[in-house]
């Protein structure tokens, strides 16, 4: 399809069709330029989404059919792109659209296949409209807008959705027409703290002490925590790991969604970008927590163990990322989706953000005004967490409360 004579957008069936030096230069900016100071994501990497699709974790056989959508100009230098995936259902997307298919299908529609760009199985803000910096950026990204609400319309389509959009990329697909969509997770703020005891300091006092007796109680029965990252992981760390992540898969969605390949593959591709928390007893991994590093932030995403010991899941997923973060000078940390339990431990309400693009009219009609009151409790349910901060308020003299 053609949006403009200079400029050619088109659907790509698997990402290993695509350079990777090409895409990582619209998906991250800054690794190809050197005066970019845009956030590099590890999730929009060349190397985590070939790892998906090579390991055949995403794939159609999995209800995730790569249809990326990318941009390029006359001489077929890639200007842009979307990671796209044609799906047959709702799973492992964490922005929940399970009863708009119910009430689309009962009415008489099929709301199967949807398109969705997003990071599969991933519930991490980031770019969804991946355009490399330059005059023809604003262009490129409008017709990768269109391009994707075009393909619905003539495709036989449904919708398309946009997830974990970052809120600017939100905001111009409001103006573009897409319905538009809040939620909540619980993210770490680095307020240039020094140390955890730093952290610690800004809480209240009774926080403090809860935070502190928790780290204790994680460890009590002997409990050594590792921290393996970069050429530290090994074979028998995935091997341990994806033992802890299959039963946690397997509790919670009855199967897990990423196969051992896929660990082995990021391991060899990204191993710098990976700080996997393992814990161990006796000297054998019992839990462990994978998390990925930004250049800003660092993503907590899987978690898992054999043995259940008290508040160990916390210093595992909270506690080790907050002291990775302030060691790496990361200015937050992403603890993954959902969890109003995260607020205690120093994460506070943030707002999600995704767009929707729905072809029937009548069923849009229904969609947005729901989206219109979902909008409006999401945004009280954030102002009753806010008030619930374990940070230190000021009292009405502006001294810090103990």
């Amino acid at each position: 399809m053609n949006d403009h004579s200079d400029i050619t957008i088109r659907l790509v069936r698997q990402i290993g069709d695509i350079a990777a030096e090409a895409w990582d230069a619209c998906a991250n900016p800054a690794t190809a330029l050197p005066d970019c100071d845009m956030p590099t994501n590890p999730f929009l990497s060349y190397a985590f989404l070939s790892a998906l699709e090579d390991s055949g974790s995403v794939s159609a056989e999995t209800g995730w059919a790569p249809h990326h959508l990318v941009a390029e100009d006359a001489a077929g230098t890639l200007l842009g792109a979307v990671p796209l995936y044609l799906k047959n259902h709702s799973q492992g997307e964490y922005v929940f659209d399970h009863s708009w298919a119910h009430a689309f299908e009962r009415a008489g529609g099929n709301y199967y296949p949807k398109l969705q760009a997003s990071i599969p199985f991933t519930p991490a803000t980031g770019r969804r409209l991946l355009v490399r910096p330059g005059p023809a950026a604003g262009e490129v990204e409008a017709g990768l807008i269109g391009a994707a609400a075009q393909i619905a319309e003539n495709s036989g389509v449904s919708s398309v959705h946009f997830t974990f959009l970052t809120e600017p990329e939100w905001q111009r697909l409001g103006r573009a027409g897409y319905l538009l969509r809040t939620d909540q997770q619980f993210h770490w703020l680095n307020d240039g703290y020094g140390s955890f005891d730093d952290f610690l300091q800004s809480l209240a006092s009774r926080k403090r002490k809860q935070l502190r007796r928790e780290r204790r109680e994680a460890v009590a029965a002997g409990i050594e925590i590792k921290i393996h990252t970069g050429p530290t992981l090994t074979e028998a760390d995935w091997d341990a790991f994806y033992l802890f992540y299959t039963d946690t898969g397997m509790r919670k969605w009855g199967r897990p969604y990423l196969n051992r390949e896929f660990f082995s593959l990021i391991g060899e591709r990204m191993a710098d970008q990976i700080a996997l928390v393992l814990c161990y007893r006796d000297g054998r991994p019992i839990a462990g927590a994978l998390n990925f590093i930004g250049s800003d932030t660092l993503f907590g995403r899987n978690w898992g163990c054999t043995e259940h010991h008290p508040f160990l899941h916390f210093e595992a997923c909270y506690y080790q990322a907050i002291d990775f973060a302030i060691a790496r000078g990361l200015k937050r940390v992403e603890a993954g989706a959902q969890g109003a339990h995260k607020l205690a431990r120093g994460y506070l309400p943030t707002l999600t953000y995704s767009a929707h693009w729905i072809t029937d009219p009548r069923f849009r009609a229904a969609v947005e005004d729901y989206l219109e009151q979902e909008r409006r409790m999401v945004d009280e349910d954030k102002r009753q967490l806010d008030a619930h901060s374990p940070f230190r308020h000021t009292d009405h003299d502006g001294e810090p409360e103990k």
